[in-house]
């Protein structure tokens, strides 16, 4: 293997191991819901897209062929983490949570025709 591939993948497990922890950090510290849904599909997902991308980099100089199983991984990483990043926001906001005050936008939390009849109680009011 080529020192310029060693270093590749280097700089690829170290850049994938700040953002993994950056994201860890956003996760654990931010203030309220929605600015912790930041952390774990932005840096994370990009940490664990650049340590997948330096492993399949190091078994294809190896082996002399692809993994076909680690670039499958990391598509899939980067197709279903926005999705599912949309449906947390998308469940936060038609369950009201509290956002901090700090957070500049009012969002218009549902359209008129996402309201059933019925629409979800609010966790904090009592109903019953």
């Amino acid at each position: 293997m080529s020192g310029v591939i060693e270093a590749v993948i280097s700089l690829l497990l170290v850049a994938g191991g700040i953002f993994v922890f950056i994201g860890s950090l956003g996760m654990a510290h931010l203030r309220d819901f929605y600015m912790r849904l930041h952390g774990p599909t932005k840096a994370t997902t990009l940490g664990i897209g650049c340590m997948l991308i330096a492993s399949m980099m190091y078994f294809w100089s190896v082996d002399g062929k692809p993994d076909i199983q680690e670039l499958l991984i990391t598509l899939f990483l980067f197709i279903t983490a926005p999705v599912s990043a949309h449906l947390l926001a998308k469940s936060g906001l038609h369950l009201r949570l509290k956002h901090a005050d700090k957070t500049q936008g009012k969002p218009v939390e549902l359209r008129p025709e996402e309201v059933g009849d019925k629409p979800v109680p609010h966790p904090d009011k009592g109903h019953g």
